[in-house]
């Protein structure tokens, strides 16, 4: 399994460096004020002024610095390097206090002593991980009783179809239920604008159903609070998904909606029977 990680996790360094100076991450932008969360989670996380959120696989930092502005007190988490350096480096700019640490998920109870008030997981993220139920018994660990979890990500059911096809048909090409053995491939092309391309690196991937998110998090001892899904993605998921007015990607007039993001909220008793 360590395998695994270390080859996503060259990937993931590569990818960083191409994203930092890409359009769909908009670091000037950033920089100059533009707000990089979705609306919808912005809603249903609410008021986050003096609270502590802890970002699980945060990537280049954009979303944790967000929170920052928002009035909490953030900190993220990535297993590359590159990726946080590069956070360090934006939130310097930025004149924000976010703290950036580098470690795999399952490994940071070893690194991180703290509690926090919301754990939070943005969109494109468990897909790198083997173990749910390793990842649930985490977020339980660092929330503090009464906290909450959110994530925020691509549904499962969207990751099955044919995703090399420009022809408006949807084929089914990979599995739902997955189960142990990741999905495995070659990458050399990054989901961002831009034109450098990536030295082709092998790549795993976990394609986890709802049920198993679910499952994971309650046999953890969170409690379920909503579960949202939306009929749109936030990159382009299949070749002839076409752009919204929000700047949301969804299937093209005609073909009937279908999931491809959801959201999730679940929280910890605020008397846990044990920690």
């Amino acid at each position: 399994m360590n395998d695994y990680f270390e080859a996503n996790k060259n990937l993931w360094d590569a990818k960083a460096e191409i994203h930092k100076d890409s359009k769909f991450y908009d670091v000037d932008g950033f920089l100059k004020g533009n707000e990089p969360l979705d609306t919808i989670v912005i809603d249903e996380i609410g008021d986050v002024t003096q609270k502590s959120i802890l970002h699980l696989q945060c990537h280049i930092g954009l979303d944790t610095m967000s929170w920052e502005r928002k009035g909490a007190n953030a900190v993220g988490v990535d297993f590359s390097g590159e990726a946080v350096k590069i956070a360090h480096s934006i939130a310097q700019q930025a004149n924000l206090r976010t703290r950036f640490i580098e470690s795999n998920i399952y490994d940071l109870p070893e690194v991180l002593d703290e509690k926090f008030d919301i754990v939070f997981v943005s969109e494109g993220s468990i897909m790198w991980l083997n173990d749910l139920k390793r990842w649930a018994d985490v977020i339980y660990r660092f929330l503090k009783p009464g906290g909450f979890f959110y994530i925020w990500e691509f549904h499962p059911f969207g990751y099955v179809f044919e995703d090399e096809c420009e022809e408006p048909v949807l084929k089914v090409r990979y599995p739902y239920f997955q189960g142990s053995d990741p999905i495995i491939y070659i990458s050399d092309v990054t989901y961002t604008d831009s034109e450098t391309k990536l030295e082709p690196k092998q790549a795993y991937e976990w394609n986890h159903g709802i049920a198993e998110v679910i499952n994971s998090l309650t046999n953890a001892g969170l409690y379920i609070e909503f579960f949202n899904e939306f009929p749109f993605a936030t990159y382009k998921a299949l070749p002839f998904m076409v752009k919204n007015k929000e700047g949301r990607y969804v299937l093209p007039e005609g073909m009937q909606p279908l999931p491809f993001m959801y959201s999730l909220k679940a929280s910890k008793p605020a008397t846990p029977n044990s920690e």
